[in-house]
């Protein structure tokens, strides 16, 4: 006995099309993942910024706010920092690859620079200067800002 009725299944063109449209969807999917990995490493050297800006404005705000008495207190340079200096001693301070405190370069941050700005700027009508360090690495930046105190 023959049976009359048509079977159900999928042609070979209809999976092919299946097989097509699955495919670019998976593209685009796999291009937004790209993106992303690519934008990953952002948040670190923005990190890695911010630690540098910290680390900068512990050092200036440790430091007397006036040349301590019978010091000699110079502009801050990369080779001088581990001299006696004054908070407005760093103004316009400005390294081209981080340095540690001896003056010695660490490869590893070579590629951020750092820029110090000290302003005397009266903080409730107290003496004082406002600090601005900005942190930069290929397109990222980072601006810290802290204020010290005449005392």
């Amino acid at each position: 006995m023959l049976s009359t009725e048509r079977q159900r299944g999928l042609t070979l063109i209809e999976l092919i099309i299946f097989i097509v449209v699955v495919s670019v969807a998976v593209a685009g999917v796999l291009a937004v993942f790209v993106q992303t990995t690519r934008a990953s490493s952002d948040p670190v050297i923005r990190k890695q910024a911010a630690a540098i800006a910290e680390s900068l404005m512990e050092e200036i705000v440790a430091t007397p706010y006036a040349c301590p008495g019978g010091a000699t207190c110079n502009a801050v340079s990369t080779a001088n920092r581990g001299q006696t200096h004054a908070v407005g001693d760093y103004n316009g301070f400005s390294m081209t690859g981080i340095s540690a405190l001896d003056g010695s370069p660490i490869a590893q941050l070579a590629s951020y620079n750092a820029v110090v700005a000290v302003v005397a700027q009266a903080l409730n009508g107290a003496n004082g200067s406002r600090i601005s360090i900005t942190v930069t690495a290929g397109s990222e930046s980072v601006v810290l800002e802290g204020w010290r105190g005449a005392f």
